[in-house]
């Protein structure tokens, strides 16, 4: 009986080492949901597709629109942009479980021609001040 009981606890834990997936297994999985599934609603945007680089840990996502690439529009999305990041973020097309991983998300918003319009990286220090969790007088990056 105890010898039964040691052979089942080995399998056990056998199947849940195979059954974990690690970091670039679930970066693969995230863009591979986020092109199936994902739809970002706005003015102008046609489309949106996610690219990983899995040596580097990052996504790119980009979100095309048939805006022109003008001066106005750049301001606009600017301002507009962190906005559209955090509901990707609350909408997990931005997965807070990969940034906790290391993983980091270049976003770009292009213009018709695939010029850029507003581009931010979003990795730990980002998602905090996107979330509006970071410390006080923290450089982060900007848009």
């Amino acid at each position: 009986m105890k010898k039964i009981t040691q052979i089942a606890f080995v399998l056990t834990f056998a199947l849940f080492l195979i059954s974990c997936k690690n970091t670039k297994q679930k970066i693969q999985e995230h863009v591979s949901t986020y092109n199936n599934s994902s739809s970002i609603k706005g003015h102008g945007i046609t489309s949106t597709a996610a690219k990983a680089f899995l040596n580097d840990n990052k996504i790119e996502i980009r979100i095309e629109t048939n805006l022109e690439e003008t001066d106005e529009n750049r301001a606009a999305y600017k301002d507009s942009f962190p906005d559209l990041l955090r509901e990707m973020i609350k909408n997990d097309q931005i997965s807070t479980e990969l940034i906790n991983e290391g993983v980091s998300f270049d976003v770009y918003f292009l213009a018709y021609n695939n010029a850029i319009l507003a581009q931010q990286l979003v990795n730990k220090e980002e998602l905090a001040v996107l979330e509006g969790t970071a410390e006080p007088n923290k450089e982060t990056a900007k848009l």
